[in-house]
């Protein structure tokens, strides 16, 4: 497996969220769950989304996984319930395209935390994946993720 593993400056992105907990093995369904909830409440109120869906992942104890699941939009929206507006805030990340499984993702990620710390750096504790298709739409293989992680 060749990861491109980028250092870059991550721009402020305001978005609208859901944050919750759950064990791995719900995890699709709650992404799916959330992902339907939240772009069908930007289509009610006239939006789209700025970019594809993410999830960050505030832990990763594969039993009690603390995540938020959202969209980046172009600016300040209303909440509405379990909906919330928030930011990824500015900084310095490192990042990688990784093409494969959602069951490899153990691999490029022990790649780039391998990186930052060759590298000197240090990471902030919260993990970034951006989905850019989906496995409804592709075999396994072909699934897109950009991996983000902000660095102290």
């Amino acid at each position: 497996m060749v990861l491109d593993i980028q250092l870059s400056e991550q721009k402020e992105q305001p978005v609208l969220y859901i944050k919750t907990r759950t064990p791995l093995s719900g995890l699709s369904k709650v992404i799916g769950d959330t992902y339907g909830k939240i772009f069908n409440y930007l289509t009610e109120i006239g939006e789209q989304p700025a970019d594809v869906p993410y999830t960050a992942y505030y832990n990763l104890n594969m039993e009690d996984l603390d995540v938020e699941m959202g969209f980046p939009v172009r600016g300040w929206l209303p909440e509405r319930g379990e909906i919330k507006y928030g930011v990824i805030p500015s900084g310095k990340v490192v990042s990688c395209m990784y093409k494969g499984s959602y069951s490899q993702m153990e691999q490029p990620y022990n790649k780039i935390f391998k990186w930052i710390e060759e590298n000197g750096y240090e990471q902030k504790g919260v993990y970034y994946e951006y989905y850019y298709n989906s496995p409804d739409e592709v075999p396994e293989s072909e699934l897109l993720t950009k991996i983000v992680i902000p660095l102290k």
